[in-house]
C-alpha cells in the first residue's frame, strides 16, 4: 500500500500554493493534476506549462462527452423519425426543432462547449454543473479511482481557504471520503497574501492574469466574474468574448423550443456576452454608464491583490 499526494491544480494562486507547500514539506509521491475545461485563457495554459517545467511535472486530464452527445443525437433522430414522442417537461421537442438541433449537435473536442451543447445551456450560479463535470469527475475517473483500485491511500490536496465563503469556512482540514481517499485542505486558514508569499519564497511567479485585474484565473470568463473583472476582460481580451459569442450562438441552435440559458451570463447582467460587457461599464444599478469606470487608460493598477504590472 502506497500513499499518494494528488494536487488539484488550476493554475491559480491557491492551488499553486499547495503544490509549493507539498514540495516544501518533502511529501512523497506528489502528482499535480490539471483538469483542462477548454474554457481557460491561453495565459493559464501557458502558466500550467511554466509550473510543469519549473516546479513539478503536471498530469492533464479532460472530460469527453462524445458518447453522451451521440446518445443525444439518437434521441433527436427518433423524434425526427416519429418513433419517439417527447413527453418531458413543459418545453418539448417536435420533429422540426429536433431536426434543426440534430444538424448542429456534434462533438467539438472542447469539453466546456461540448457539455453546454449537451445540456442545451450554460452553467449558472444555481445550476453550476461545470465544476463537477469538467473538473471533479475527470480527476476522479482518470486519476483517483485507478489509484484506489490498487489499494493505495490517496490524499487529495485542495486549495480551499476559509475566508473565501461561509460554506468553505465550515469544511474540515482533513476528511475521509472512503476507499482510501481523503480530502486534505492544508491552506484552509491561509489568506490570499499567504499564498502569494509562498510563491515569492520559492521564486515562482503567480499567474500573470492576477496582474491584469482578474480575481480568479479559471474559466475565461467565469460565470462568477466580478463586475470590475468583466470590465477588464472586455478591455484586454475581446477575442475571448468573441469566442464566447460564437459558443452562445451554437448552444442556442441546439436548444429545445422556448428554452433559456443560451448565454453565459444571466439577463440581470445584460444577457449575451457583449451585453454583459456593456453592463460592466455602468454604475451601480446597471442603467447609466460610469465615466470614471471607462477611462481609456484605466487605473494605475488593476490587480485587486496589488500585483501591478
Amino acid at each position: 500500500m502506497t500513499k499518494h499526494n494528488v494536487i488539484s491544480l488550476s493554475g491559480g494562486k491557491d492551488s499553486t500554493a499547495i503544490l509549493l507547500l507539498a514540495i516544501e514539506r518533502g511529501v512523497p509521491n506528489i502528482k499535480p493534476v490539471f483538469a483542462d475545461t477548454g474554457h481557460e485563457h491561453k495565459i493559464t495554459y501557458e502558466y500550467v506549462q511554466y509550473l510543469n517545467d519549473k516546479v513539478h511535472p503536471v498530469t492533464i486530464v479532460k472530460a469527453d462527452f462524445s458518447d453522451d452527445i451521440e446518445s443525444r443525437r439518437k434521441f433527436l433522430q427518433e423524434i425526427v423519425d416519429g418513433t419517439r414522442v417527447d413527453n418531458r417537461g413543459k418545453r418539448r421537442w417536435d420533429a422540426e426543432s429536433a431536426a434543426n438541433a440534430l444538424e448542429k449537435l456534434h462533438p467539438t473536442g472542447n469539453a466546456f462547449l461540448d457539455l453546454c451543447l449537451l445540456k442545451g445551456m450554460f452553467p449558472t450560479t444555481v445550476f453550476r454543473f461545470c465544476s463537477e463535470k469538467l473538473k471533479r469527475n475527470p480527476v476522479m475517473e482518470q486519476v483517483l479511482m485507478p489509484m484506489m483500485e490498487d489499494g493505495n491511500v490517496i490524499w487529495n490536496w485542495q486549495g480551499i481557504r476559509a475566508d473565501e465563503s461561509a460554506s468553505r469556512a465550515k469544511l474540515p482540514e482533513l476528511d475521509e471520503v472512503g476507499g482510501g481517499l481523503w480530502n486534505y485542505r492544508p491552506i484552509l486558514k491561509w489568506t490570499a497574501e499567504d499564498c502569494f508569499a509562498i510563491h515569492r519564497k520559492h521564486n515562482v511567479e503567480p499567474n500573470p492574469l492576477y496582474k491584469m485585474g482578474m480575481s480568479r484565473v479559471g474559466c475565461m470568463p467565469c460565470i462568477h466574474a466580478r463586475k470590475d473583472e468583466l470590465l477588464e476582460i472586455g478591455r484586454r481580451f475581446p477575442q475571448e468574448l468573441s469566442r464566447v459569442q460564437q459558443w452562445e450562438e451554437m448552444v442556442s441552435s441546439v436548444q429545445k423550443p422556448g428554452a433559456s440559458g443560451a448565454t453565459l451570463f444571466h439577463k440581470s447582467r445584460g444577457g449575451t456576452i457583449w451585453q454583459a460587457v456593456e453592463w460592466s461599464k455602468t454604475s451601480k444599478g446597471g442603467k447609466q454608464i460610469d465615466i470614471l469606470r471607462n477611462e481609456s487608460d484605466g487605473p494605475m493598477c488593476s490587480s485587486i491583490y496589488g500585483l501591478c504590472e
